[in-house]
């Protein structure tokens, strides 16, 4: 597709946009083709059934929000009525289309009256959602790296959505970068929640502070907010990229893993340091190595290495396995596929792949 055919598609798309969005118009606009198809049924009983008015009904649920969409239910629900008094014959099947649209209705008025507190309903609520999956990948997206790094990251979601209680933070600053990955406790559509602040809350944190300050600021972050379920498990890791040295922290996270090119051995990484949002004051050790040419880290959560009835270190001596088998000399979409051939498909996985070629 041409340049000049995606700006026209582009500019359409804004117009359309801007449309729905003036309520007032799509309201009186929707209300009127109520009324006019409620006209034509009376006048046309026999070719014009009521049940067109599920149409006004139906686009309404989408483009109308919460506050007006239960006024705009009952008017047509009343249009209804009145048609109906002016119906000649009322057969058995008008009678259960009658009953159809007023069952519709009332199931839209109840998902208005839940949309209510959020204040944003149908196309509104929908591009919000949008922009927000979209500024949480945005987060997580890598910077470019120089010459002889690859870095690559996975994400994927146990209900197979962007939203998930794991989450993947990259900054770069000149020749050090920052990776992090966190697990936030919990399940569904609280974790995915709970996920989405700390992801806008650890990424400021992670562009500003210097490295070692950064899961002490996280854990008073995730203290402040009292959460009923408020902890999250996380690893950070600093590589400088002139000489591949790197500090390791975690917070109760599953171990990094450095697979070493040349002697083919997997070296499991886990300082010490408590869950974030569970102690005051709490203190998270540092553990330094170098990144050699060659070698790769992998930080990971654990829905990458826990599965029922197996133990937890049995899941990580698997996972190093495997990505020694798989990688090989090719990292290339390494991340992606690990993430597609292992851990519970129950479960959230992430995973974060470092090499140094």
């Amino acid at each position: 597709m041409s340049l000049q055919w995606r700006m026209r598609w582009r500019g359409l798309g804004r117009r359309l946009q801007r449309l729905v969005t003036e309520e007032r118009s799509v309201l009186v606009l929707l209300g009127a083709s109520a009324v006019v198809l409620a006209a034509i049924s009376v006048a046309y009983p026999e070719s014009w059934p009521l049940t067109a008015l599920l149409i006004p009904l139906t686009i309404g649920s989408v483009v109308i929000g919460p506050r007006r969409l239960p006024w705009f239910v009952i008017l047509v629900l009343a249009v209804l009525t009145l048609a109906v008094t002016q119906q000649p014959d009322i057969t058995p099947r008008v009678a259960a289309g009658i009953v159809v649209i007023f069952l519709v209705g009332l199931i839209i008025m109840l998902a208005s009256f839940r949309r209510t507190p959020l204040g944003v309903g149908g196309m509104q609520g929908e591009s919000m959602l949008v922009d927000l999956r979209d500024r949480i990948l945005r987060q997580g997206r890598l910077p470019a790296l120089p010459p002889g790094w690859y870095v690559e990251s996975a994400l994927r979601s146990a209900t197979g959505t962007p939203f998930a209680g794991d989450l993947v933070l990259a900054a770069r600053r000149g020749q050090v970068i920052d990776l992090v990955v966190a697990d936030v406790s919990g399940k569904g559509e609280g974790a995915g929640t709970r996920s989405l602040l700390l992801s806008g809350a650890f990424a400021g944190l992670l562009s500003e502070i210097p490295s070692a300050e950064f899961l002490p600021a996280a854990n008073r972050y995730l203290l402040r907010q009292e959460w009923m379920e408020g902890f999250a498990s996380c690893v950070h890791l600093r590589v400088d990229l002139d000489s591949g040295d790197y500090e390791l922290r975690s917070a109760g996270h599953p171990p990094a893993i450095q697979i070493h090119a040349r002697s083919g051995a997997k070296t499991s990484h886990q300082p010490e340091g408590p869950l974030l949002g569970l102690l005051d004051e709490a203190e998270f050790e540092t553990t330094t190595g170098r990144i050699e040419p060659g070698d790769a880290v992998l930080l990971y959560t654990d829905g990458m290495v826990e599965a029922p009835g197996r133990d937890l270190g049995q899941g990580i001596d698997r996972l190093a396995g495997v990505a020694e088998r798989m990688l090989g000399s090719d990292f290339q979409y390494g991340a992606q596929r690990l993430v597609d051939s292992l851990g519970s498909p129950d479960d959230d996985r992430a995973l974060v792949l470092v090499h140094r070629q």
